[in-house]
């Protein structure tokens, strides 16, 4: 998926279910290959179904798509991607998370003795914000009516915004346009209102934190050299840091370390995310849990996958008929290994969900010789979690209310590609 399309699929999935991406979102040719080939098929046999025009079934089935697909993902962060790999994954720990949040990301078969790291955070690496002048809200700007410009450079690239002031218009009107104006472009910039006393202010915010080498800025506004008529920056303030970036300071086992990001990696071992600064001479420690307190932490994992799926199709029973077919599946699947998930403190209720007995489960994997044989059901489970995650990735129609307007001759089938794509334009027909 190229840098545009992703964006406009990003921004669409706002409005409904946004998911993080991860590793396993990005595909070889082959296996997208795959995937179409699949479709192709289903929708070969298919019968025939009036196009589905409904906003909320539409969104419904992108909803149910992107929760298959976190499904999907939660079961593969825990290997279940690889032939025993299950329930493998080594779990970090944080003596305060307050200061620092850990996981692990070096080898699962390591057999190397890992030592706690001893951390010490200084200071947290911040954006740049720009503060304009606080500006009468309800009185009539003073910029003589036309068409203005500005430049702002950020990331060794210049964009030049272009905009028009009316003789009517407030400095309130002229703020919020350019807001939008800036907030649409995407150039890596938040624009935002600040109010005070009948006053407001635009507020220019960098996404990004932290200084490159070389540099003293993330973004610099001028209207120096731009192609309009200059006099905005002046006239809003829009040159002037009231916050520098700056990067984030620590000492890992002493040694001093910088970072422009208060994300990042420690030794190739930990994936480290900063949230606090220390207390002077009070250092948090990272390691690896123990191998019980690993196993419980995959579980609740999975566990967590499950359920929000299960509630997120629960959440549309009132309105989408065919989602208690959905419920129905995952029960049947979950009914079958119900005996044996007790048995690790796994107990299904009544709304379809799981509920982990933490001592039960700790002492099940705590006295297990041989953990592919004490959870080989939850295992199997698993895997078939997996492969109903991508049946309902690869066809969430399947679950929507559809008018069938016939079946298709059998032995005499073909390929009709606007079949194939109908789930595709339910994302992209509000774009085009």
């Amino acid at each position: 998926m190229g840098p545009v399309m992703n964006t406009v699929y990003n921004n669409y999935l706002t409005s409904y279910m946004p998911k993080p991406l991860t590793k396993y979102d990005s595909h070889k040719k082959s296996e997208l290959r795959n995937v179409y080939n699949t479709i192709v098929k289903l929708n070969k046999d298919a019968p025939w179904y009036l196009p589905t025009t409904s906003k909320d079934t539409q969104r419904y089935a992108v909803d149910l798509k992107e929760n298959a697909r976190g499904l999907h993902n939660t079961i593969a962060q825990l290997g279940g991607l690889e032939k025993d790999g299950l329930f493998r994954k080594k779990s970090a720990f944080s003596t305060d998370e307050n200061i620092a949040v850990a996981s692990y990301i070096g080898p699962e078969d390591t057999s190397a003795d890992i030592p706690a790291l001893e951390l010490e955070v200084h200071s947290l690496a911040s954006s740049q914000e720009n503060l304009g002048v606080f500006l009468p809200n309800n009185t009539r700007v003073t910029l003589e009516p036309d068409t203005y410009s500005f430049d702002i450079n950020i990331n060794d690239m210049n964009y030049e915004f272009q905009f028009s002031v009316n003789e009517s218009e407030t400095n309130l009107d002229v703020q919020e346009r350019l807001m939008r104006l800036i907030n649409n472009s995407d150039i890596g910039i938040r624009a935002a209102l600040a109010e005070s006393e009948g006053r407001t202010s635009l507020r220019l915010t960098s996404e990004s934190t932290g200084l490159a080498p070389g540099k003293d800025c993330i973004f610099a506004v001028s209207d120096d050299r731009t192609s309009k008529t200059a006099g905005t920056v002046e006239y809003f303030g829009l040159d002037y840091t009231s916050r520098e970036p700056g990067n984030a300071s620590f000492t890992v086992n002493g040694e001093e370390g910088y970072s422009a990001a208060n994300h990042f990696t420690l030794d190739n071992l930990f994936d480290i995310r900063l949230t606090g600064i220390s207390p002077d001479g009070r250092p948090s420690y990272i390691g690896l849990k123990t191998d019980v307190e690993s196993l419980t932490d995959n579980v609740y994992h999975l566990v967590g996958g499950y359920n929000d799926f299960i509630k997120a199709a629960s959440s549309y029973l009132e309105t989408q008929s065919k989602s208690r077919q959905l419920l129905r599946e995952m029960n049947g699947i979950a009914s079958v290994y119900s005996s044996s998930l007790e048995t690790m403190g796994l107990n299904l209720t009544e709304d379809g969900t799981l509920a982990v007995d933490r001592d039960m489960l700790r002492q099940t994997a705590s006295q297990s010789e041989d953990i592919n044989t004490t959870f080989g059901s939850l295992k199997s489970f698993s895997n078939t979690l997996l492969r109903k995650s991508s049946q309902v990735s690869l066809n969430p129609m399947e679950y929507v209310e559809q008018v069938m307007v016939a079946y298709k001759n059998p032995g005499h089938n073909f390929a009709n590609p606007y079949v194939t794509s109908a789930y595709t334009g339910m994302m992209f027909d509000g774009y085009f």
